[in-house]
């Protein structure tokens, strides 16, 4: 398809990828020009420490088209993205890792069928990765709770590639929303979107920032952003063992007055309260987390704060 009269902005988060930029220029900018004469490159520094900038700010001199931004620290992938996305200027908006494991030669393929389908987006769907048995058992974990704890229904397999339309995303820009991710507000809006099968590459350079530590946390921000599924398991958790409990104190109470039968007990004494301090310490930790969130949400802090910017 010509999408030679269809503009597009192409965010790109950069964390710790000096050795990956020059390489990612390389082929991302011929792979856009095949697509349309009009698109920009916005580039996130999210608080990189080596020569990610300088590089950048080298490529930003050879080409007008590139937006250079450095956030004041590191704010994270997905606030960088929002930094991106809140900068972009294009009627259709490009997001994908700077790792060239999103390669930028299918950035066209989304792009069709972003207009062929007339949806909102059009999300690359990774049938193969090139990554460790780890990271992708983790993922599925990650996938499958949220599909069943959230009202948030992801295709398993979608990742931050994809396109979105610029209108899209101006509906959910304002939403005063600090503890969610972008992409999560994204799905929860209900836009309509459609799969692009894709086998991911392996990663050019570098290893990855994103470890399993910020895996779970992202999982932990989805869940109990969009979804009260915590508090529920606890409470239901809490009224069976309220109910055990219960029941058990009428077997030991009975057996007392008609078999006069003593249960010796300071054993079992110690055990059942040490499992109901932690069961309560379990509910006070999650009553916290969203206590915390609603704590964040009332600050109304930005999402990014940007240090520098070049266009």
């Amino acid at each position: 398809m010509d999408n030679n009269g269809n503009s597009l902005s192409v965010v790109i988060p950069v964390y710790y990828d000096e050795q990956v930029l020059h390489e990612l220029y390389k082929r991302l900018i011929p792979a856009l020009e095949k697509i349309t004469s009009i698109f920009e490159v916005i580039l996130i520094d999210d608080g990189s420490k080596d020569n990610s900038f300088q590089i950048m700010k080298e490529l930003k001199k050879k080409d007008d088209r590139l937006v250079i931004v450095k956030l004041a620290r590191n704010f994270g992938q997905s606030n960088a993205i929002s930094a991106g996305l809140d900068l972009s200027q294009y009627k259709y908006i490009a997001i994908m890792d700077s790792d060239l494991q999103d390669p930028p030669e299918f950035i066209e393929k989304l792009l069709d069928a972003c207009i062929e389908n007339d949806c909102e987006m059009a999300i690359a769907k990774r049938i193969q990765r090139k990554d460790s048995w780890l990271k992708k058992a983790v993922s599925n974990v990650f996938n499958k709770v949220s599909y069943h704890a959230t009202s948030i229904k992801v295709t398993p397999g979608m990742g931050v590639f994809r396109i979105l339309t610029k209108e899209a995303y101006d509906k959910i820009k304002h939403v005063p929303e600090v503890t969610g991710t972008t992409l999560s507000l994204l799905y929860w809006s209900g836009f309509d979107y459609v799969t692009v099968d894709l086998s991911r590459d392996a990663r050019f350079a570098g290893t990855s920032g994103y470890t399993i530590r910020k895996m779970f946390s992202l999982a932990l921000n989805r869940i109990f952003s969009y979804s009260l599924w915590p508090l529920r398991l606890a409470t239901s958790f809490g009224l069976i063992v309220s109910l055990l409990s219960f029941v058990w104190g009428i077997m030991l109470v009975s057996q007392k007055l008609f078999m006069s039968i003593t249960v010796p007990g300071w054993t079992t004494s110690i055990v059942l309260i040490l499992l109901m301090f932690g069961i309560n310490f379990i509910i006070l930790g999650i009553i916290g987390e969203y206590i915390g969130r609603i704590y964040l949400e009332t600050k109304n802090r930005p999402k990014y704060i940007i240090g520098k910017i070049v266009r």
